[in-house]
């Protein structure tokens, strides 16, 4: 199967879905101007009526693509960092996530709002923020965050068809470039389905967005020791995939879940909270967590790979899981 990188096959979906249904319009703040980015080209192909640069104001921008999806067209927001999304949090919370029900369920809100999450190469506190479970936690809102290329394209296609509005994540340090089997023609990853990257029988470890790399290395070292690790990507975090989480839980007695966001009222606690509740009698340990301290990401090359989640701390957690 081709190699692809991540921004590529974000770059296809767009595409395609834009060949595809011509209602699907495209905002954000310089994506005209994209030489790398996932938008590169789109406005040679589609004309400035279809893709559009906007303003610097994301509570406007959001705003006047719920208004337009209301209309009856589909547009994708690219709102660049995850830490200007806080900017318009009025339009997600009390428009976006509560527009559906308000209205009845009359009109439909079909609308995607992509945003970069994560820490990469030192681009300094606010611009290195990871709000998923913030978005979790509103009600309303569809939340996406895939972890490589393939889930990348397959996830956003289901994204843009689906008739509520979705926060679609980007880690930012797999748009630098890394590749990825990509399957051609229209395959369409439906939101709420986990996926086990790697079947294991010692350990489960869920890992979310860019820590899927960092869990998958942790697995072959460790295999390497004579511990087995399934490892399982949520892929969607609103629906969430239970059943596969516990299916695995159940299986391997032990749960590790490692995620880029603080620690504290993340999507690792929710994970841990829900397992608490279906398969306490099936756990061997306790329940481990591995995630960012509660402190703004470090400006420091140094201090930043020490508060994000890596190969070597999840290597270490499931150690201790017994007794190492």
């Amino acid at each position: 199967m081709r190699q692809i990188s991540y921004v590529k096959a974000i770059n296809e979906a767009l595409r395609e879905e834009m060949q595809r249904d011509e209602r699907v319009i495209l905002l954000g703040e310089d994506i005209e101007l994209s030489v790398y980015g996932p938008t590169k080209g789109l406005i040679d192909e589609f004309g400035p009526r279809r893709v559009r640069n906007t303003p610097i104001t994301e509570q406007a921008v959001t705003g006047a693509a719920l208004g337009a999806s209301m209309m009856g067209l589909r547009p994708i927001v690219d709102l660049m960092q995850g830490n200007f999304l806080y900017l318009a949090m009025d339009q997600f919370a009390n428009q976006a996530a509560k527009a559906r029900y308000m209205f009845g369920e009359q009109v439909s809100f079909p609308v995607v709002f992509i945003a970069e999450t994560g820490a990469f190469e030192s681009a300094g506190a606010q611009h290195s923020d990871s709000p998923h479970s913030l978005f979790m936690h509103v009600g309303g809102l569809k939340v996406a965050i895939p972890s490589c290329p393939a889930d990348a394209k397959g996830l956003l296609k289901a994204a843009i068809r689906d008739d509520d509005p979705v926060m679609f994540f980007e880690p930012v340090a797999l748009l630098a470039g890394d590749k990825g089997p990509v399957p051609e023609g229209d395959v369409v990853i439906p939101l709420g389905k986990a996926d086990v990257k790697r079947a294991g029988k010692d350990v489960t470890v869920v890992a979310i967005g860019a820590m899927l790399r960092e869990a998958l290395a942790a697995a072959q070292k460790l295999f390497e020791a004579g511990i087995d690790i399934e490892v399982v990507d949520p892929r969607t975090l609103v629906p969430l995939d239970r059943d596969t989480i516990t299916a695995s839980v159940r299986k391997t007695g032990r749960l590790i879940v490692v995620d880029e966001a603080h620690r504290t009222c993340g999507v690792a606690s929710e994970i841990a909270a829900l397992v608490g509740e279906r398969c306490f009698g099936d756990l061997k340990t306790p329940v481990q967590i591995i995630a960012s301290p509660d402190v703004p990401i470090p400006f420091s090359p140094v201090l930043e790979q020490a508060v994000i989640p890596s190969a070597r701390r999840i290597e270490a957690g499931v150690r201790s899981l017994f007794g190492g």
